[in-house]
């Protein structure tokens, strides 16, 4: 079974992904450097799991 996410990442990565879908890829790193830009999160485990996220919802809204 996968990681559960928190009601905090699904917000903060829904909120991103609305705003901003046209600027995130299917890279990680990328992504993270665009969700650095966007938000003020102070831990780099937090910012990862939310990158993580958003690249899955990315790839997923492409192959729709």
């Amino acid at each position: 079974m996968g990681r559960i996410k928190t009601k905090a990442v699904k917000r903060i990565t829904m909120e991103l992904v609305e705003n901003h879908f046209s600027e995130f890829s299917e890279d990680f790193n990328k992504n993270k450097g665009i969700v650095e830009m966007h938000t003020d999160i102070p831990s780099k485990k937090l910012r990862n799991i939310i990158t993580g996220y958003v690249t899955r919802l990315v790839k997923s809204r492409e192959t729709l």
